[in-house]
């Protein structure tokens, strides 16, 4: 008899450890935050007026994340009337000169610029070269050293790079503001150290 119990002991105490199998439901205070209802990505759902299940921002919020100030968070003038020609020098001091913005450019240009861009800036990156092999014209990436490039304002050039154009991706949610305009200051810095030569003058003496 006393194995007997000592057996059925040791048989219940198995059966009770972690990682036992049961069929029984297990045991939840509130069911209905163990057993929540969902809706997938761009699915259709009836709460709402506009029955979108992804929610737009609520107008006149700012995130805590989100840049305040409108000239540098767009690249347009306060009166969003046009494009702001360069980057403010005191939004340039307020992080750490030029020379630490040209280097973090720098680092941010050669792991999302280059690729099609080219370290040198002149649109024959690796993506662009593999492109012009297929036969695929319409992807290669444009040069900066092109005059109409040169000439684009800052704020434009940050555009750009935050919402994409054409081909090219928009990189809003890969990289802060603060690295696209330091990348827009990169570019820059590219375009000078290749600029062409100024014509020399005619000095010919007429005879």
């Amino acid at each position: 008899m006393r194995a007997l119990l000592i057996t059925l002991a040791m048989a219940t105490f198995v059966t009770g450890c972690i990682g036992g199998e049961s069929g029984e439901p297990p045991v939840v205070g509130i069911r209905n935050m163990y057993n929540q209802p969902r809706y997938d990505t761009q699915e259709r759902q009836p709460f709402f007026a506009d029955q979108r299940s992804m929610r737009p921002e609520v107008a006149g919020t700012v995130s805590r994340e989100m840049e305040a100030s409108i000239v540098v968070a767009t690249g347009r003038n306060a009166s969003d009337d046009d494009w702001i020609m360069q980057v403010h020098p005191q939004y340039i001091a307020q992080h750490g000169g030029r020379e630490a913005m040209l280097s973090r450019g720098k680092d941010r240009y050669d792991i999302y610029c280059a690729p099609c861009h080219a370290v040198s800036g002149d649109g024959k990156g690796m993506v662009s070269r593999r492109a012009a092999a297929l036969g695929a014209s319409g992807l290669i990436a444009p040069s900066f050293h092109d005059d109409r490039l040169r000439h684009i304002p800052d704020g434009q050039l940050f555009a750009t790079i935050t919402n994409g154009v054409r081909n090219m991706p928009a990189y809003a949610h890969n990289l802060p503001v603060d690295d696209r305009w330091a990348i827009v200051e990169y570019v820059r810095a590219l375009q000078l150290s290749q600029a062409p030569a100024a014509a020399p003058e005619n000095t010919e003496q007429s005879q």
